[in-house]
């Protein structure tokens, strides 16, 4: 948004986040849960932050919730109220909240409904320039059937929509609605409808689904847009005193040890920067760098363990990892199963498809001449694109 931009500074949008949801299982309210890496409240808010044609943000949450919300949308400019007990009292709560921000039209959206497109946003915003209220719709288009157990009529689903949010309005006059209306109104487009206003629909979107029930989750992040990016990775070390060296996560005995800051584990330094570089997140020398002694002697798991969790927090799944060990010696095949294993073991939150492999240089250059190892990574990793 810009401070430029007249609609922008106009423009509000409530996010409501204050109900239970006993429904959608889980230790905490589904609002908190993560879809694909990030708090479902966190989605939408991050679409309205993006979008330029919205001003001030505000969510509403239950008592108490304050502070784990604040933890949640870190980082975001966002301000946050405490709801009520009902839905109905926690849009009457925001809008009353939101007063010092002189919106002339609000949004009002569930936070239950993530994945929130900045078109949809737009056909909201257009319909209010045709009416006092615009809410998006999609038609019903199964059969339906009235029944309890058994199929006992039907009903005709000409005329019939399923409505989402976000739905707009003008402030102030979805303001006086719900302070007119007795509580236990569950939609605002009918709150604004039932006090004389018009609503407009617009078309809404499938993918902008209600997360309602556990199975929801799966499928909401079934819906995303997902980008599958490959990273490479290189590593060389040379041989120095010592009687094994470290491969993969295993230790082989060796007449000869490999120097490095770490414990200068080739096949997990170039696997490291191979996820590093799928991710366009620098390489194994921007997050431990070997000036710092604190790494010295380091185990290498921890490198591709801290890699294959920044893989997890931007909501990403490590898909497959492919490892080339480039030695005369030592033999590696009688170890790979054992380096298979402990790679599984590093990266067992991702469950990826895992090779190592082994090769030779013929005699030629310095892993010919014996004068160390050297490796090569291939990383593929899968991470939402949606927005």
């Amino acid at each position: 948004m810009t401070a430029s931009d007249p609609e922008a500074s106009s423009t509000a949008a409530l996010i409501v986040a204050a109900g239970r949801s006993v429904r959608a299982g889980g230790e905490v309210p589904k609002q908190y849960r993560l879809l694909a890496g990030k708090p479902l409240l966190r989605w939408s808010a991050e679409a309205f932050v993006r979008h330029a044609r919205i001003g001030a943000i505000h969510i509403v949450v239950a008592e108490g919730e304050e502070a784990r919300a604040a933890a949640l949308l870190e980082g975001l400019p966002i301000s946050i109220g405490v709801g009520g007990g009902s839905r109905q009292e926690s849009v009457k709560r925001g809008l009353a909240q939101l007063e010092g921000a002189f919106p002339q039209q609000v949004l009002i959206h569930d936070a239950a409904r993530p994945l929130l497109s900045g078109e949809l946003i737009d056909r909201v915003l257009d319909g209010l320039s045709q009416a006092p209220g615009a809410c998006p719709a999609l038609p019903v288009v199964d059969s339906l059937r009235k029944g309890d157990g058994f199929i006992n009529g039907e009903v005709a689903r000409d005329g019939l929509w399923r409505v989402q949010t976000p739905q707009g309005f003008d402030y102030a006059l979805i303001s006086a609605a719900h302070a007119r209306v007795a509580d236990g109104a569950t939609d605002d487009a009918e709150v604004l409808r039932s006090a004389g206003h018009p609503v407009r629909m617009v078309e809404g979107d499938e993918r902008a689904m209600k997360v309602t029930l556990p199975q929801d989750f799966e499928t909401a992040e079934r819906l995303l847009d997902w980008a599958t990016l490959t990273g490479s990775g290189y590593d060389v070390h040379r041989f120095g005193p010592g009687d094994h060296v470290w491969l993969c996560g295993i230790q082989v005995p060796h007449s000869a040890g490999l120097v490095g800051h770490s414990d200068a584990d080739v096949g997990l330094h170039a696997l490291t920067d191979a996820i590093l570089g799928a991710l366009c997140d620098g390489d194994i020398g921007t997050h431990f760098p070997p000036t710092d002694p604190k790494w010295k002697g380091a185990s290498s798991d921890r490198f591709l363990a801290h890699a294959a969790e920044l893989v997890a927090k931007a909501g990403g799944r490590i898909l497959h990892c492919d490892v080339t060990l480039i030695c005369e010696a030592p033999k590696v095949s009688p170890h790979r199963p054992a380096m298979l294993q402990r790679l599984a073991g590093i990266l067992e939150a991702h469950a990826p498809r895992l090779s190592v492999k082994a090769t030779t240089s013929e005699g030629l250059g310095f892993t010919g001449r014996r004068e160390g190892i050297a490796a090569q990574a291939l990383a593929t990793i899968r991470l939402p694109s949606w927005n």
